[in-house]
C-alpha cells in the first residue's frame, strides 16, 4: 500500500509538471519570445525527470504487488482448496505473459477474493472497479505515450502532454481503488484466518 502511495505521489508530481509544461507550450504559442530557452530547458528536463520518477515507482510496486497477490492465492487456497479457476503459478505469470495478463489475474483475485469473503462480503464491486480502471489506465497510457513520443509541433506536444495527464490521472484513480483492494482482501484474510477452520 505504501508502494501505490508513493505511485500516487510521482503521479501527482508528474501531472504538476505536466501542468507547467502545457502552460509554457501555450505561453510558446502565443508569443515564442516570451519563454526564455533555459526556461524551455528546464521545465522539459523535470518533465523527463517525473517520467523517471513515475517509472521507478511503477517497477517497484509491480514487484512487491505480484508477491503479495501470489501470497494472497495461496492463503486463499488455505480456505478453499477446491474453487479456484487457475494454479497458483498464474498469480505471478498471468501479470507477466502478454494479452492474458488482460484477465487472468482479475479471475485469480475473484477467486482469492470468494475463498477469503465473509458471508456478507461476497461483493466483487470493488474489485471490478480497480480492474476495469486499471485495464482502460494501460490502454490510455500506451496511446498517450506514443503520441507523445511521436509529437513533433508545439501543438502537437502541447495536446500529447494533455493525453498524458489525462493518463496520470486515471492512473491515480487506479492506484486509490487498488490500495483498497489490497487492504479488503487482505483484511479479509486476516479475519478469516483468525476465526479458524470451520468444524
Amino acid at each position: 500500500m505504501t508502494l501505490l502511495g508513493l505511485v500516487i505521489a510521482t503521479d501527482l508530481f508528474a501531472l504538476w509538471q505536466g501542468m507547467h509544461l502545457y502552460g509554457l507550450i501555450g505561453r510558446l504559442l502565443a508569443d515564442v519570445t516570451s519563454v526564455p530557452l533555459r526556461e524551455a530547458e528546464r521545465a522539459d528536463d523535470w518533465y523527463a525527470a517525473s517520467g523517471y520518477a513515475q517509472t521507478a515507482a511503477m517497477i517497484a510496486t509491480a514487484v512487491v504487488f505480484i508477491v503479495w497477490f501470489h501470497r494472497a492465492r495461496v492463503n486463499a487456497e488455505v480456505f478453499d482448496p477446491e474453487d479456484h479457476a487457475k494454479r497458483r503459478a498464474w498469480a505471478i505469470w498471468g501479470w507477466i505473459v502478454p494479452v492474458i495478463n488482460l484477465w487472468f489475474p482479475r479471475r485469480i483475485a475473484i477467486d482469492a477474493w470468494n475463498a477469503s469473503a465473509g458471508a456478507n462480503s461476497r461483493s466483487t464491486a470493488l474489485l471490478n472497479w480497480w480492474w476495469a480502471l486499471w485495464i482502460v489506465d494501460l490502454c490510455f497510457n500506451r496511446a498517450a505515450s506514443r503520441r507523445y513520443a511521436r509529437a513533433e509541433g508545439l501543438e502537437e506536444i502541447k495536446g500529447a502532454v494533455a493525453g498524458v495527464m489525462a493518463s496520470e490521472a486515471l492512473d491515480i484513480v487506479a492506484a486509490v481503488l487498488a490500495i483498497l483492494f489490497v487492504r479488503r482482501l487482505t483484511r479479509m484474510q486476516h479475519e478469516k484466518a483468525l476465526r479458524g477452520p470451520l468444524l
